[in-house]
């Protein structure tokens, strides 16, 4: 398909093409019950951007990228990866994906290496093994690569999980804050990643509460508050559309924009229900163990 531009230079000078989205979100809704944490979200994103996803507790944020991540299943709208969809083509979709939870729980019984390894042969990653040195390297899991999963600190997890997404070098990278628990040598790779791979042509959505993080690393912010998108695009737009100032940082505009909301009225079920363990159709479990979502969450990506 053309996805060129029409040219609005008087000499006729063609237009650039508009890059193919990477990411394409329409009209996406879930409910918890009687509970809407996601209304109507639409996103795209291209080839080099990073979404900064912002927005108080229960704004739908965990909810949104579980859903575009395949963990949950899909309400209403949909979502397309690299083109794929991600109802009709699943596999195809979720192969240029690497999704990233909140809290990442590794297999208590696999090594580091073996997670590397399961994720390799998962993705059919050729000469993997150079790939995953340099990873371990980098987040300094290299000395710890015959540690078992359960013998490692919630930082440790937190940089395993980051080494397995980004093994396979996806074209989509999920986020779900991603620098909780890292040391400083962790939190600078975690950012280098994140730049690494938009400028590589890959494309990146990251929710945050750190504010300063979001506003450091994207490109682009999408405000949410009670399952919508409030504010969608560059921060400058963002001031003016909240009277802000021209210097003024992210947080003052948040504020702003969502009156100064820390939580959404009436979100407790939600963040209850967002939060809850599924089951492999992606319904809320009551009698699964705590790092149930996290650990279905690793295995899906």
């Amino acid at each position: 398909m053309d996805q060129s531009l029409p040219s609005s230079d008087p000499s006729g000078a063609e237009a650039l093409p508009v890059p193919e989205p990477i990411l394409e979100v329409a009209g996406l809704s879930k409910s918890y019950g009687e509970n809407w944490a996601v209304k109507g979200i639409s996103l795209v994103l291209r080839p080099g951007e990073v979404l900064g996803l912002v927005g108080p507790n229960g704004a739908g944020k965990t909810t949104t990228l579980r859903t575009i991540a395949g963990v949950l299943p899909i309400e209403s709208g949909t979502v397309r990866i690299a083109g794929h969809d991600l109802e009709r083509d699943e596999l195809e979709a979720k192969r240029h994906l690497a999704w990233v939870p909140d809290q990442p729980t590794p297999f208590d019984a696999l090594t580091v290496w073996e997670h590397l390894e399961f994720t390799a042969a998962l993705y059919r990653v050729a000469n993997w093994k150079e790939r995953a040195l340099e990873l371990l390297e980098t987040f300094e899991l290299a000395g710890r690569r015959d540690a078992l999963g359960g013998e490692l600190s919630r930082g440790m997890c937190q940089k395993l999980a980051l080494c397995t997404a980004l093994l396979h070098e996806p074209r989509l990278l999920l986020l779900d804050e991603p620098l909780s628990g890292l040391d400083p040598v962790g939190i600078r790779a975690a950012k280098r990643a994140v730049f690494d791979l938009a400028a590589r042509g890959g494309a990146v959505v990251l929710s945050s509460h750190l504010l300063g993080v979001v506003q450091e690393l994207s490109s682009r912010l999408a405000i949410v508050r009670g399952g919508r998108v409030l504010f969608d695009g560059h921060l400058d737009d963002a001031r003016r559309a909240a009277s802000a100032g021209a210097d003024s940082d992210l947080e003052a505009v948040f504020f702003a924009v969502t009156d100064g909301a820390g939580l959404d009225q009436d979100a407790a079920p939600i963040v209850d229900a967002a939060l809850a363990p599924i089951d492999a159709d992606g319904r809320p479990r009551n009698d699964a163990p705590d790092d149930a979502v996290s650990r279905a969450s690793e295995v899906e990506r």
